[in-house]
């Protein structure tokens, strides 16, 4: 499971920008096209957050939609996977211009 990975390094970024501050809350941004099951950071986050300034830290997920234009016919259009096809034209030329985030939007420290 590379969410575990991924939420160590969350943890890693949280505790070095704590500058010695014990953290309250972290907000995560985790588009639907970037691979991460938020629900699996969610269960790693109290277990790789032990013991660190970030032990016992509210984590909250924002979930980011996917957006995709269709070079095609202009559209901007909803993408829920990719090489999905454009659902006004049909073509598969839509690139993707959101939704791959993963970054650490909001720290609360004390």
């Amino acid at each position: 499971m590379h969410e575990m990975s991924i939420t160590q390094s969350v943890i890693d970024i949280c505790s070095q920008n704590a500058a010695g501050r014990r953290v309250t809350s972290v907000t995560l941004e985790i588009g639907e096209l970037s691979g991460v099951v938020a629900d699996a950071v969610e269960f790693c986050f109290e277990a790789c957050s032990k013991g660190t300034l970030v032990d016992g830290a509210q984590l909250h997920i924002e979930q980011l939609p996917g957006m995709g234009r269709c070079h095609d016919c202009g559209v901007s259009v909803a993408v829920h996977a990719y090489y999905d096809p454009c659902p006004t034209c049909g073509g598969f030329g839509i690139e993707v211009i959101s939704g791959e985030e993963l970054r650490v939007k909001e720290l609360e420290v004390e």
